[in-house]
C-alpha cells in the first residue's frame, strides 16, 4: 500500500500477505539467532579454550563482530515482523467498516464510484397533498467529519418543484443513505491513510545502508528502533492483552500464545506484561530486563530528587542482575509509578517447591537503601531456606505504596496494597509447576498489616499455607484464626526491643505514649500502655500478634539492641532476617519457609 490509499486497494488487500511476509522476516531472524549462537558458544567458546596467540585474538574479534551482526539481523527482521502484524491488525478494523458501507450500498442499489462518491436513484415521494412526486437522484460526496445539520428541505430561494406550495422540494429518502455510506467510506479510507503513512514511516527507519558494519553504537540505536515500532505497533500488541482477566485466565493466554507473538511482547512491548501475574517468571524476568534500561532512560529524563533517588536505585539493580547471583535473581517487576516498584525473586519461583513473598513496611520506597539493603533481606531468607529444602524462592514485593512517615499510620495503604497482593500471589498460583507448593506471606512493619488485610479479603491470600509477621504494629485483627490458615500457621516475631511492636492504639495518650518512646524506651511505653490497655495486649492495628490473646506460633528473635541507651535506634526492628545479626530469627524464618515449622525455636507469648 502508498500513502494514498485508495477504497478499492483498503477493500482488495489481503491482511494475510502481509503477516506471512512477516513470518519470512521471523524466520531470518530466528536462523539470524540460531547462527549468533552457533559463533558465541561454538566457535568462539572454543576458540578461547583451545588457542592463545595474537592470531587467536584477532579471529575472535572478527568473530564478535560477526555475533553483533546477527544479533543486529535477529532484532531488527524481529521488529519487521512486528511491525507488518501490527500494521495487518490495525488496517482490520476500517477494512472491515469499509466492506460494510460497500455491502449496505449494494443492498440499496446505490453505485460507489472510483472517488468514493455515491450515486443513488430517484425516488417516489409524496408531495404535500398526497400525490406521488418524482424525486431526483443524486450523488453524495463522502466526508470524514459527522455531518452537522440534517439533510435540508429545501433552501428559501430555491424555486418550487411543485406550484401551489412554495418552498417544498421533494426530498429524495436515498440522499440521507447514500450521504451516510459516503461518509463511512471516507473515514475508513482516512482511517487506512493514516494507519499505511505511520507504519510506513517506521518501516523505513528500519532500513540499513549497504555495508553496514555493526558496532556498539549501532546497537544502541536498537532501543530507539524498538520504541517506534512500539510506539506505532503498541495499540495493536495492548489489545490481545488480558489485563482485565484473572491471574490464571492471564496464563491460559500466555500458554496460547505461539513462540513469535511471545518474543514480539518479549521485545517489543516487554512493559505490557513485564508486570502482569499470570505471566510466567522467566518471561517476566525476560520482560523486565529488557525494559529496565527504557525505565532508566525515561526516569533520567524527569528531572528532580525524586525522579534522581529511582534512578539510583533503578541501576543498582540493573547492575544486581549483570552480576551472577545465588540463588539467582528473577526480576519479576519494576516501574516509577508511586515511590516505585520493584519486585525480585530469588529462585524461581516456578519451579521452586517452597516459595515465600514479603511484603516490606514502613519507609520502604525504591531508593537506594531498597536496593542495597531490603532486598538483601529476601536474599538471605532464600539462602537459608534452601538449606532446609534446596527447591526454594523467596521474593520481595514491593507492589504498593508503604507509608513513609509514622505520622500518617493509617490503614490506607495496606487497603490499596491488599488487592495487588493477593492478586500476584493468585498468579504465582497459577504458574507454579508444582502441584501443591508449600506458600508463605511473610509481612515486617507496616507490611505485616498489609499482609494481614489481604489475609482477610475475601478467601484469603490465594495459595498461602503459612503467615510470618515480624515487626507487627498489629494485622488489624484479634485473632490469629482471622487470617485464613489456622491459628497453628500463623508464626509471629517480635523482638523486645523493637518499638514498632510495643506501637500504643489510637485511643491512648500520645502525651504518655510520646516522651516514654524517647527516655525510657519500649518498657516506659509498656508501662504507659497499662494506663489505658489493660492486659497490654493491644497495639496500633488490633491485638498484639505476639500475645496469648491473639493465639499465634510465636518464635524466637534476638532482644536487639535498646532504643537511646544503646544507640539502637530501631535496629532491632530491621534485624530479624539477617543472620549475622539475628541467626535465631534467620533461621526460624528459614525453617518456616522451608516447609519445617515444626522445628523453629518457639519463645512465650507476651
Amino acid at each position: 500500500m502508498t500513502g494514498s490509499v485508495t477504497w478499492q486497494q483498503l477493500r482488495d488487500l489481503k491482511t494475510s500477505e502481509l503477516t506471512q511476509a512477516g513470518d519470512k522476516w521471523h524466520e531470518v531472524s530466528g536462523r539470524s539467532a540460531s547462527d549468533r549462537a552457533q559463533v558465541d558458544r561454538a566457535m568462539s567458546a572454543k576458540l578461547r579454550e583451545t588457542q592463545e596467540s595474537d592470531s587467536a585474538e584477532a579471529a575472535l574479534g572478527r568473530l564478535r563482530r560477526l555475533s553483533r551482526n546477527f544479533q543486529y539481523m535477529q532484532t531488527e527482521c524481529g521488529l519487521v515482523r512486528t511491525a507488518l502484524n501490527g500494521l495487518a491488525g490495525d488496517l482490520a478494523e476500517p477494512q472491515r467498516q469499509l466492506k460494510q458501507a460497500l455491502e449496505d450500498a449494494a443492498s440499496l442499489n446505490f453505485t460507489v464510484h472510483d472517488d468514493g462518491s455515491v450515486r443513488y436513484p430517484a425516488a417516489k415521494v409524496d408531495d404535500l397533498t398526497g400525490a406521488k412526486q418524482e424525486a431526483p437522484g443524486g450523488s453524495s460526496q463522502g466526508s470524514t467529519r459527522l455531518p452537522l445539520e440534517p439533510p435540508s428541505l429545501g433552501s428559501p430561494g430555491q424555486q418550487s418543484l411543485y406550484p401551489g406550495h412554495p418552498g417544498f422540494t421533494p426530498v429524495n429518502p436515498n440522499a440521507a443513505k447514500a450521504q451516510d455510506v459516503a461518509d463511512r467510506i471516507a473515514r475508513a479510507v482516512r482511517s487506512a491513510r493514516e494507519i499505511d503513512a505511520r507504519y510506513a514511516k517506521t518501516l523505513n527507519g528500519l532500513r540499513a545502508e549497504k555495508g553496514l558494519d555493526v558496532t556498539a553504537a549501532t546497537l544502541k540505536d536498537v532501543f530507539r528502533d524498538t520504541a517506534d515500532v512500539r510506539s506505532t505497533a503498541g495499540m495493536h500488541l495492548a489489545e490481545g492483552v488480558p489485563e482485565d482477566k484473572s491471574p490464571a485466565e492471564r496464563k491460559k493466554w500466555w500458554d496460547g500464545l505461539t513462540d513469535e507473538q511471545r518474543q514480539e511482547y518479549l521485545k517489543v512491548a516487554p512493559d505490557l506484561i513485564g508486570g502482569l501475574d499470570g505471566i510466567p517468571a522467566v518471561a517476566r524476568d525476560e520482560a523486565n530486563r529488557n525494559y529496565l534500561p527504557v525505565l532508566i532512560d525515561e526516569v533520567a529524563r524527569q528531572g528532580g530528587d525524586d525522579a534522581k533517588t529511582k534512578l539510583d536505585a533503578l541501576r543498582v539493580i540493573q547492575g544486581n542482575l549483570n552480576e551472577p547471583s545465588h540463588p539467582p535473581m528473577f526480576l519479576l517487576g519494576i516501574g516509577d509509578e508511586g515511590n516505585g516498584r520493584a519486585i525480585v525473586s530469588y529462585g524461581n519461583p516456578d519451579a521452586s517447591r517452597n516459595v515465600s513473598a514479603y511484603v516490606p513496611g514502613l519507609g520502604t520506597k525504591l531508593n537506594d537503601d531498597f536496593a542495597k539493603e531490603t532486598m538483601k533481606r529476601a536474599q538471605d531468607t532464600a539462602i537459608g531456606a534452601r538449606k532446609v529444602d534446596p527447591s526454594t524462592a523467596s521474593i520481595i514485593w514491593l507492589g504498593y505504596d508503604a507509608p513513609q512517615s509514622a505520622d500518617v499510620m493509617t490503614k490506607g495503604d495496606a487497603q490499596r496494597g491488599a488487592p495487588a497482593y493477593n492478586e500476584f500471589m493468585a498468579g504465582l498460583s497459577a504458574t507454579n509447576a508444582n502441584e501443591d507448593p508449600h506458600v508463605t506471606a511473610i509481612g515486617h512493619s507496616y507490611g505485616s498489616l498489609t499482609v494481614g488485610t489481604a489475609a482477610k479479603e475475601s478467601g484469603g491470600i490465594p495459595g498461602v499455607d503459612d503467615v510470618i509477621l515480624l515487626g507487627s504494629p498489629g494485622v488489624d485483627a484479634q485473632r490469629a484464626t482471622e487470617l485464613g490458615v489456622g491459628k497453628d500457621h500463623v508464626f509471629v516475631g517480635a523482638a523486645d526491643n523493637d518499638p514498632v511492636t510495643h506501637l500504643p492504639t489510637k485511643g491512648e495518650s500520645a502525651l504518655a505514649a510520646g516522651p516514654a518512646w524517647v527516655l525510657g524506651g519500649p518498657e516506659a511505653v509498656r508501662r504507659s500502655n497499662d494506663l489505658f490497655d489493660v492486659g497490654n495486649d493491644d497495639l496500633h492495628f488490633g491485638k498484639d500478634p505476639a500475645s496469648e490473646a491473639f493465639g499465634a506460633q510465636r518464635f524466637q528473635v534476638d532482644d536487639g539492641p535498646r532504643m537511646v541507651r544503646d544507640i539502637g535506634l530501631f535496629d532491632a526492628h530491621s534485624q530479624y532476617f539477617t543472620p549475622e545479626k539475628d541467626r535465631v530469627s534467620a533461621l526460624n524464618i528459614a525453617k518456616i519457609v522451608g516447609g519445617r515449622p515444626e522445628a523453629i525455636v518457639r519463645e512465650e507469648h507476651r
